[in-house]
């Protein structure tokens, strides 16, 4: 049962709405943020469901964001999408332990398969 809307943190803003609508018409609720710092400022991480995170935010990165919200106490699963993949960033990714990690640009089926499986998880 999901208890929460699912969070998009993206700075893009085409990317965000594209991950948006695919994420409504898969049937969830969702909410997004242009940064790290506005989910940070928002009460909306305590309800979430399940958070996709884009690597590399301005500000806070959509990794540090998964450890400081882990740090905080909240265990939801992550998440990860990239346009900028390299091996340390995928590495320091993988070891915060997310459901997936995705690639930009990615088919939608494979972002709503790990939508599934981080609810399943929790």
């Amino acid at each position: 049962m999901i208890s929460g809307p699912i969070l998009v943190v993206e700075d893009d803003e085409g990317m965000r709405l594209a991950v948006e609508r695919l994420l409504l018409a898969g049937g969830y609720a969702v909410s997004t943020f242009g940064s790290a710092e506005a989910l940070l400022g928002s009460d909306a991480r305590r309800t979430a469901a399940c958070l996709v995170l884009d690597v590399r935010l301005p500000g806070l990165s959509g990794v540090e964001l998964s450890l400081r919200l882990a740090a905080e106490g909240l265990s939801v699963p992550v998440i990860f999408m990239t346009a900028h993949d390299d091996p340390r960033t995928r590495e320091r990714a993988e070891a915060s332990g997310p459901v997936a990690y995705l690639q930009k640009p990615f088919q939608g089926r494979l972002l709503l398969d790990a939508v599934a499986r981080a609810l399943s998880q929790s």
